[in-house]
């Protein structure tokens, strides 16, 4: 996923508009009640994570992979999950658990400080359609269409729910936890359809769980915060399905925490005082990152997510989500609606949506209230907000004046000027736009590469003496090329998550790549990585920075490459060596 924002599928919608909405309490709408007033800051952003891979495309119940569905953030009953021995515990969500912890930093501004939880997921819901019989009775079918050639399909649906908690922040300190409900009631809601073909029938089973606050003083204004939720249930049958198991689960879980005179620390980039206690948070099968609205940069301006500037390593909100982001992400305002569809591309969804038949468009919306929403979005799409989804520069800025060099970014070439537009079809001599609506890491944009008089790239030539395998830049006074070895230094702030996890390592640089915006990417394997010979052979590789990498080549120069496995372009597959003859046989 993008740097920039969450995940590109934006669930706007708060609940679907179903029958059962009137006849069954369905829980506040995402982003409701009460709460710190940052928290609608979020809404977007934790709304994409509350319906992430809900329905994927093409959104119809036929389709194989809306067969397995709810893979994120489900804390199922705990004699389920552990039948088989205790789960193994990780940063994110994306394996089955009974339980979810988030232990965060914040700084403790003043003595009446509080803290605010608003823990959201959702409850799964059984929609059974059945047709009416001559007896007067009913029979579940899949499937059923009325008079009116409405066509109704029996599937799983779910209901968002989420609860709200605040508590004096000295009250945690004194060594008394605090504990809620968190949990759903169970209901039955009974639709009739036109002339008395039949029926839909919504069930849902209670959902048993709780949340609890803990609170530690580290040092007079700094505290570390726990907040744990628990799925309390227990299942009918620890042997049955996992499509059984989830009736009474939590699914897509994750928890927004802000407060009233309270800081919370960036995990991620926390400062280098707090590194260590940053360090000793322990977070299970969730992932937190700071949340809200860009801060102010010195000058006046806001960056558009982290990977630029995150503007600062505190801030008022936290988000805990079962999937990785970085701090303060945003839904990029180019998205016209959600797409559920787990990290795809707005325009690549919308076009591919555009191409269903009737056939599988009316199977869609009969599918799920959701799927519908979806489609009949899509058929009605203006022209012109098709065309935003093509793309965006984020990071461009005027002609003539290059934002100033930081200590760990070196001045690179001259920024291009700034678009007329932030999106649309690319003309020569305008923006290259990205294919979707998102600011990337190192945002496209025209212009050459480290040679100021090259033609731009779409040009024929554009790319004439470029040779990723023997171009080498200068990084600390040393030429770094194909075959010098590196220690990954991933910067602090705005870096990626998973490039984190690599800082230290040592490395063999594969390649040496130029963006069409001008930056340049170094192409690596770890050193003690047993995969990666085959890594370079597939050229599947770690990119960095030049100033994420530490030299621990000699300033003569890199080594040669070894010429039996040359990289190719990311995301390439080099043709395997043909096997030599074996021997004749004496």
């Amino acid at each position: 996923m993008p740097d920039a924002v969450a995940e590109d599928d934006v669930a706007r919608a708060a609940t679907a508009a179903t029958a059962e909405d009137s006849a069954l309490p369905a829980g506040p709408a995402p982003g409701s009640g009460p709460g710190p007033a940052g928290f609608e800051q979020l809404s977007a952003v934790a709304d994409a994570v509350l319906y992430e891979g809900y329905l994927l495309y093409p959104y119809r119940r036929s389709s194989p992979k809306n067969r397995v569905r709810w893979q994120f953030g489900v804390l199922l009953p705990r004699d389920w999950v552990e039948r088989d021995g205790p789960v193994a515990v990780g940063v994110s969500g994306s394996a089955d658990s009974w339980y979810q912890q988030t232990e965060c930093l914040l700084r403790m501004r003043r003595p009446d400080a509080a803290v605010r939880v608003r823990v959201r997921y959702l409850q799964t819901q059984h929609k059974q359609v059945e047709a009416a019989g001559p007896d007067g009775g009913h029979r579940p079918v899949p499937s059923l269409r009325a008079d009116d050639g409405t066509a109704w399909l029996t599937f799983d649906e779910a209901v968002p729910r989420e609860t709200d908690l605040a508590v004096a922040l000295a009250d945690l300190l004194d060594g008394r936890e605090h504990t809620a409900s968190v949990g759903a009631p169970g209901g039955e809601a009974t639709e009739p359809l036109p002339s008395g073909a039949g029926r839909v029938v919504r069930r849902r089973e209670e959902v048993r769980a709780r949340t609890t606050l803990t609170a530690v003083r580290l040092a007079d204004d700094l505290v570390r915060l726990r907040v744990r939720t628990e799925n309390t249930g227990r299942s009918a049958d620890p042997g049955a399905p996992r499509e059984e198991a989830l009736r009474r689960a939590l699914i897509a879980t994750h928890t927004l925490v802000g407060g009233d005179g309270v800081e919370f620390v960036s995990l991620i980039d926390p400062p280098g005082e707090l590194a260590r206690p940053a360090g000793e948070c322990r977070s299970e099968f969730t992932f937190p990152v700071l949340g809200g609205a860009p801060l102010a940069q010195a000058d006046g301006t806001q960056a558009y997510g982290g990977r630029e500037a995150s503007g600062g390593s505190t801030g008022p909100l936290l988000l805990s989500a079962p999937i990785i982001l970085p701090d303060r992400p945003q839904i990029a305002p180019e998205s016209p609606g959600d797409l559920h569809d787990a990290g795809e591309i707005d325009e690549i969804l919308t076009l591919r949506t555009m191409l269903l038949t009737d056939e599988e468009k009316a199977e869609a919306r009969a599918t799920d209230p959701r799927a519908a929403e979806i489609i009949d979005r899509v058929d009605s799409m203006p022209p012109e907000v098709f065309a935003r989804l093509h793309g965006a520069i984020r990071s461009l800025s005027p002609a003539g004046s290059p934002a100033p060099a930081g200590p760990s970014t070196p001045a690179g070439p001259p920024t291009p000027a700034e678009p007329p537009t932030s999106g649309g079809p690319f003309t020569p001599g305008g923006p290259f736009t990205f294919d979707g609506p998102f600011a990337s890491d190192g945002p496209f944009a025209p212009g050459g590469s480290s040679g100021g008089e090259r033609p731009a790239w779409w040009q024929e030539g554009g790319d004439e003496g470029l040779s990723p395998t023997t171009d080498t830049v200068l990084v600390d006074g040393v030429r770094v090329g194909g075959g010098s070895r590196v220690l990954l230094r991933p910067r602090g702030r705005g870096a990626d998550a998973q490039d984190m996890f690599l800082a230290g390592r040592a490395a063999r640089v594969a390649a040496v790549f130029h963006d069409v915006d001008g930056s340049t990417r170094l192409a690596v394997t770890l050193e003690d990585d047993p995969a990666a010979e085959l890594h370079t052979w597939y050229g599947r590789f770690h990119y960095f920075r030049p100033e994420e990498l530490e030299p621990l080549t000699a300033a003569e120069g890199p080594e040669t490459p070894a010429p039996s496995a040359p990289p190719g372009p990311p995301g390439a597959h080099a043709a395997p060596e043909p096997p030599e003859a074996p021997a004749p046989a004496p």
